[in-house]
């Protein structure tokens, strides 16, 4: 018997597709005595109003905890929101692309039951990947913590000058980057931002992390690959410019100068399931058009 009795759902913001498949899983769950429940976001008056499937409701930050799976219909954005959704809780994560690039979500709709069935049959490989623990420090302030999937970025806004950060890895000084910015990535994180911006590519279950600069004034300030179970800290040194921290392209914050980002592996890993006919090289000539 499985031990999957509780689903939740997460769906790509104003997906209309989606209503259907809820409506079929639904029912499909329900004869295996499954219940699927999501959070307040499902809308789920239009749901029964469009489809006439009940699905019960769970507060966001509780979903997690009241699941034995994640089920995710939307792109590799709303997979990242996810991974801050689950928080300490290590719950499998399945993800239904139903956006453009699907490097996270790797599932296509049409193999969303047949992933099902393999899963409940306890047949199912686990991707743990890293995730990374973020505190911003002002002064005497409590500091602002999140957790990010893929990168922590520094930069600059459209109109501002080159800024100065000071890294530090393990209280080590590192370097003095003057740059439009500064980008630490987890090797999930590594084919986005970094990606763009020079990094390099770095395998899954690296345990790794990448600070890259951007655009550098010094071109001799080039990325570095470090240990990830070290502390990071970035010091903004420069003043009277608009600068903005932002964690994983979705959340932010508005830096001074002397704030202080301090960055460490997270306890909690984001695990999601990984189909078994496809392998991460795979995904990279698919996504990324390697040799195309």
């Amino acid at each position: 018997m499985s031990s999957i009795k509780r689903i939740g759902i997460v769906l790509k913001p104003h997906q209309p597709d989606a209503l259907k498949t809820i409506c079929q899983l639904v029912a499909w769950l329900a004869e295996r005595d499954i219940t699927l429940v999501g959070g307040p976001e499902i809308e789920r008056e239009q749901i029964e109003h469009q489809t006439g499937c009940a699905v019960p409701q769970v507060e966001t930050d509780k979903l997690a905890a009241e699941v034995d799976l994640m089920l995710v219909l939307g792109g590799d954005g709303t997979m990242i929101a996810t991974a801050r959704m689950v928080g300490d809780h290590e719950v499998p994560v399945l993800g239904v692309n139903y956006g453009g690039l699907g490097y996270l979500a790797e599932f296509r709709i049409e193999e969303l039951y047949s992933a099902l069935e393999s899963i409940l049959s306890g047949n199912y490989r686990l991707d743990r990947r890293v995730m990374l623990a973020v505190e911003l420090r002002r002064g005497d302030d409590p500091p602002k913590t999140s957790r990010v999937l893929n990168d922590v970025v520094i930069n600059k806004s459209a109109l501002a000058r080159i800024i100065e950060i000071e890294t530090y890895f393990d209280h080590y000084y590192v370097s003095s980057f003057r740059a439009d910015g500064l980008i630490v990535s987890t090797p999930t994180g590594s084919t986005a931002y970094n990606l763009s911006a020079g990094g390099p590519v770095i395998f899954p279950s690296m345990n790794a992390v990448v600070i890259t600069p951007i655009c550098p004034f010094t071109l001799s300030n080039r990325p570095i690959v470090v240990p990830d179970n070290a502390e990071i800290e970035l010091l903004l040194k420069t003043d009277n410019e608009e600068v903005a921290l932002t964690l994983d392209g979705q959340v932010g914050f508005q830096m001074e100068v002397a704030d202080r980002v301090l960055i460490r592996k997270s306890r909690t890993t984001f695990n999601i399931i990984q189909p078994s006919n496809r392998n991460y090289f795979d995904v990279l000539r698919d996504k990324l058009r390697w040799g195309r």
